[in-house]
Order: structure tokens, then C-alpha cells, then sequence
């Protein structure tokens, strides 16, 4: 449990980062302090809903896909923090679309496209 939590503060630590290094390049005090009172959307429930899409699509075929999501979409919506993020669903529509493509795979079913 407690290799758990701190690999949950390590997410949470990640999601910090300033990747590009110019996020509030140029803006007052004032103006930072406003962006940083805004809530934001988590970019772990992002990623977790597009891979959960990839999921759905390619998981009827590859069975490994929505596992590997749902793992995923699961360990980190423990990162999610109420009063900084104002968005849970991409995490639940993420979890929603891996078990769809779990049960098709299952079930032997597949997407019929007509093009």
C-alpha cells in the first residue's frame, strides 16, 4: 500500500512539469496567479480516453489493448485532485470504452465498417 501511494505522488508530481518551459513566459504576477486559481483538466484522464478509444477499436482483435487500459485508467484516477481539476470523466469514459472492447474480445464480435 504504501509503494502505491508514493507512486501516486510520483504521477501527481509528473503532471507539474512544465514540459515546454514557456507555459506563463511574459505574464504578470496577477495574471499567473489567475491561471493558477482556473481548474484544469487532468492529462492523465486525456490519455486514458484516447487510449481507451484505441482500446475500443482495437480491442475486439488485440485482447492485451483494453487491458492495458484499463490498468491504466484505474491506477491513475488516484491522481485526480477535486479542487485543482474540474473534470473525472475522461478517466470513466476511458474505463467505459476498454470494457467494451474487453467484451467484444470475449464475446469473438468485431467492428463492421461500411466505407
Amino acid at each position: 500500500m504504501k509503494v502505491f501511494k508514493r507512486f501516486i505522488e510520483f504521477l501527481n508530481k509528473l503532471k507539474d512539469i512544465d514540459l515546454l518551459g514557456y507555459r506563463n513566459e511574459g505574464l504578470s504576477d496577477k495574471d499567473k496567479e489567475y491561471i493558477d486559481s482556473l481548474p484544469t483538466q487532468n492529462p492523465y484522464g486525456i490519455i486514458g480516453l484516447i487510449i481507451g478509444a484505441i482500446a475500443f477499436a482495437f480491442g475486439p482483435k488485440y485482447g492485451f489493448i483494453p487491458v492495458i487500459t484499463l490498468i491504466f485508467c484505474i491506477v491513475t484516477m488516484f491522481t485526480f485532485d477535486k479542487e485543482k481539476e474540474d473534470n473525472p470523466w475522461p478517466f470513466y469514459i476511458g474505463i467505459i470504452l476498454s470494457f467494451i472492447g474487453l467484451y467484444m474480445f470475449i464475446k469473438g464480435e468485431a467492428h463492421h465498417l461500411i466505407l
